[in-house]
């Protein structure tokens, strides 16, 4: 009996952090080894075109991307690994999918509504009107709006069963849920209602400011997979803590020590509460030089494996391989969809 198929993909938009890591990635390998899925894992370079990178940096965030996903136990024998841009049958998908898809469901999108009002300050947000929220959508790249439309393309091309996403991305995998049905409803049983895999881990903040999700965009308070032992160490001995003194779980009123507390547990496997108790009446510094080092430990395996990769033309290999393997099911996927809809 075959596999389910099972599909996630990430922007090559810059370095990955460690919320990318314990969010995604460490996700994806877990569910590779499974032996539950059939997996297809993707570098979104498409998707990331919505951020305007520059040609140069894009193409250098793939092949870094690409190396990530190796260093990290991604296994080419394992899973299919390739980039979005070289499925083709994708591309027209995400128009078929668009004739079946209301405008206002696009600009009532959470996520589309968050990067249109990004450049925005907390205070200028909640004083916006009506009028003003408007005025900066006509001006808005129509990619953050077209954005859920090519995801549930990325999906629906290849009969994925299953999603693993963040509560981020819920709202996405419905509206591809949704659009499969429509479909379906109107030109037969085509398209697979894909289902979410939450993966259990909620969002790393930042060590500046534990109230903001981490973010690349502001290198002080994130730390990068890349990022080496010494600066790791300046890093978390810098983060922001509370008053007091006590390492206790408390988001209301430890938000920063309870951030931390969670990287901690995340990486070492550790329940909070042990954690908890390995620190109880020891100070803030003791925990963060112990978390520095951890995060160290754990991420120098990674980090070797991943300078020998990214030189290696078996990076590049493998994923034309998995582009090639996707792009046969694509097609195959394609021409079942055109013939239904009368234009095979």
């Amino acid at each position: 009996m075959p596999k389910p198929i099972l599909i996630s993909g990430i922007q090559p938009s810059g370095k990955l952090h460690i919320g990318n890591y314990l969010g995604a990635l460490k996700n994806f390998v877990g569910l590779q080894n499974s032996g539950k899925y059939e997996c297809y894992f993707f570098i979104a370079d498409l998707h990331a075109l919505t951020e305007n990178p520059e040609a140069k940096n894009l193409r250098e965030s793939a092949i870094n991307l690409k190396a990530d996903f190796l260093a990290v136990g991604l296994d080419p024998k394992k899973s299919t690994l390739f980039v979005q841009s070289k499925i083709q049958p994708v591309q027209e998908l995400k128009w078929i999918l668009s004739t079946l898809t209301p405008v206002s469901e696009l600009l009532r999108m959470t996520a589309f509504k968050e990067k249109v009002l990004q450049p925005l300050t907390a205070p200028e947000r909640e004083k916006i009107t009506k009028e003003k929220f408007d005025e900066i959508v006509e001006k808005s790249n129509f990619g953050l709006a077209e954005y859920p439309i090519l995801m549930a393309a990325d999906i629906l091309i290849y009969d994925a069963q299953f999603v693993p996403v963040g509560d981020d991305q819920l709202q996405h995998l419905e509206l591809a849920r949704t659009l499969a049905r429509k479909f379906n409803s109107k030109f037969g049983k085509i398209l697979v209602a894909p289902k979410p895999l939450l993966t259990g881990f909620s969002r790393v903040m930042s060590l500046s400011d534990p109230a903001k999700k981490m973010s690349k965009s502001e290198p002080s308070g994130c730390l990068f997979l890349d990022d080496k032992p010494e600066v790791i160490k300046s890093k978390v001995m810098k983060a922001v803590t509370d008053s007091g003194t006590d390492v206790r779980y408390d988001e209301k009123e430890k938000p920063g020590i309870s951030n931390l507390l969670k990287i901690y547990s995340a990486f070492d496997g550790s329940s909070i509460t042990h954690i908890e108790k390995r620190f109880a009446g020891k100070g803030y510094g003791d925990f963060k030089q112990s978390l520095a080092e951890m995060i160290s430990e754990k991420l120098a395996p990674f980090q070797k494996a991943k300078s020998k990769l990214i030189k290696s033309p078996a990076v590049n290999r493998a994923f034309d391989v998995g582009a090639v393997k996707a792009s046969v099911k694509a097609k195959a996927k394609l021409a079942k969809i055109k013939k239904a809809i009368g234009i095979a």
